[in-house]
Formats: C-alpha cells, structure tokens, sequence
C-alpha cells in the first residue's frame, strides 16, 4: 500500500476566486506512484470549498452571480439589514461560510492506471470565499 500526503499552498490576492489545482494534483499522483487508489482533496479551510466541473469561465461567472444572489456579502451583523449574526464575532465572513457550504469541502477521485479518472470535461478547482490570506489544501491519496 502506497500513500501521498501533500499540502498546497495558495494566496488569493482577492476575496473570491476560483481557481484550478487541477494540474497540481495530478502531479502529485505522478509523483505518488499509485496506479490504483484514490485520492482525497480537500480546503482546510471552513471558508473555502474543493469541488469539480467545467474549466469554462462563463460557468464560473454563473457561479459567483448565483452564490451572491444566494448569500450577499454583507459586513453587518444586523439580520433585519441583512447582516449577518456571526459577524458579531467582529469578522465580517459570514457569507464565506455558507457559500462553502452550499460548494462543499472535498472531493475524492479515482485513480487508475495512474491517473485521475474523471469524465472529459471534469476539472479540479480550489473556490476561495474569504481570500486576501494564505490558506492551504490538503491532497491524500491511498493506493497500489
């Protein structure tokens, strides 16, 4: 039995971003030697999300829009002006956690023959919600 445990590094610049790891976590299966097992990817942070899909900006654009429409951003702690009560703790990213939420946390994929196996258009991506700070994704895999 093999297993990999890597952590990546990311510094988001701006509050929200998606961004792809998918090519980093493929390196990390080369480098792993697995060529059957699984692979665990995952935001070690509650205000970030792991998830997977198209690496097609216009869906990406779709996202933010919705989340938004779902969640505002809203810096009150004021529920009746649409703030939010966990802001009372003096953080202002309560919006943070539901999107992360609603995104989840992880995903886990296959590997086979020592490669992710996913669909044709399946794509790893790292959402940030609560970015400006250095935060990490743990990546584990276990295999032959």
């Amino acid at each position: 039995m093999k297993t990999l445990t890597k952590e990546l590094w990311l510094d988001i610049p701006e509050r929200r971003a998606i961004v792809s790891i998918h090519r980093e976590v493929e390196q990390l299966v080369a480098e792993s030697g697995i060529k059957d097992g699984l692979a665990l990817v995952n935001a070690m942070h509650i205000t970030a999300s792991v998830f997977i899909n198209d690496n097609e900006s216009g869906l990406h654009a779709d996202y933010e829009r919705w989340l938004e429409e779902l969640v505002p951003f809203n810096p009150g702690s004021d529920p009746t002006k649409g703030g939010y009560l966990h802001n009372r703790t003096g953080e202002d990213n309560a919006d943070a956690h539901h999107k992360r939420q609603i995104m989840g946390r992880e995903v886990v994929v296959a590997i086979t023959d020592g490669k992710l196996h996913l669909g044709p258009w399946e794509h790893i991506f790292y959402y940030e919600f609560d970015g400006k700070r250095r935060k990490r994704v743990l990546v584990k895999m276990i295999g032959e």
